[in-house]
């Protein structure tokens, strides 16, 4: 199966996101367009008000556009009810965020398990296993997240995202807790759900290296795409990008 043969994972068409009203109203996305394609990986970059979070909530559909369509796996999800739209989350969409969100008293094996209980159904023999043993933590599948390291966790919080096999991951600042060698372990395996198993993720994030491991970087300003890199060639690249776009935003608001 080829990229070009498969419809996108998440849309984005006229996305308007706006907060309050009157003198008091803030856009947050500015009538976005923006296609994520199955099974590449995707980093978002740009200053802290550029609209990153706005795009990954609206996108993930934790929060509901003003205006626009957002299609997920080929579902416009705009007019969804609620709990049809946390059923569609709970089965193609997957998260990891900054701070690991696992449950304390569970153990690893059951917080990678319980997107499956959540779904009402029932792991088959092995399942839970094999996706700790992909992120390589298959010998620590009874310790709980307080007996495990910071990176360790991070890699549970990958393999319950994954269980299900979502149409779209998407991963916000997920090497931000870690330290230099658990943050480059967690994006190797980010990187191979990509190219071993077709896994599309969508990254926010304000780090040039872990930019890097995507396929494309889009970077934002003021709720738009102001610039893409397609296959960045490494952190310098990106860094001299940001650096680039932060000079010329810098420029026209003086």
């Amino acid at each position: 199966m080829t990229r070009q043969s498969t419809p996108p994972a998440v849309e984005l068409r006229s996305v308007v996101k706006a907060y309050g009203s009157g003198e008091r109203k803030v856009v947050a996305l500015a009538g976005l367009d923006v296609v994520f394609a199955s099974a590449t990986f995707t980093a978002v970059m740009g200053p802290s008000g550029s609209g990153k979070s706005t795009l990954l909530h609206c996108a993930a559909g934790l929060d509901r556009a003003t205006s626009g369509e957002v299609v997920i796996d080929g579902t416009p999800i705009g007019r969804m009810s609620e709990r049809a739209l946390t059923r569609l989350r709970r089965e193609r969409v997957g998260f990891v965020f900054q701070a690991f969100n696992l449950i304390g008293a569970l153990t690893a094996a059951q917080n990678v398990a319980l997107p499956l209980r959540l779904a009402g159904r029932k792991p088959a023999s092995g399942e839970v296993t094999a996706m700790l043993d992909e992120v390589g933590l298959g010998d620590r599948a009874g310790h709980r997240p307080s007996e495990l390291s910071g990176g360790q966790q991070q890699r549970v919080a990958i393999a319950r995202a994954l269980v299900t096999r979502p149409a779209v991951l998407f991963a916000d600042e997920p090497t931000g807790a870690l330290d230099a060698a658990s943050g480059r372990e967690v994006l190797g395996l980010l990187r191979a759900a990509v190219d071993r198993h077709g896994q599309t993720i969508v990254m926010v994030t304000h780090d040039p290296f872990a930019a890097a491991h995507a396929d494309r970087v889009l970077f934002l300003a003021d709720g738009r795409v102001v610039d893409e890199l397609i296959e960045p060639t490494g952190a310098q690249e990106i860094a001299v990008r940001t650096a680039r776009l932060e000079e010329s935003r810098a420029a026209v608001t003086r």
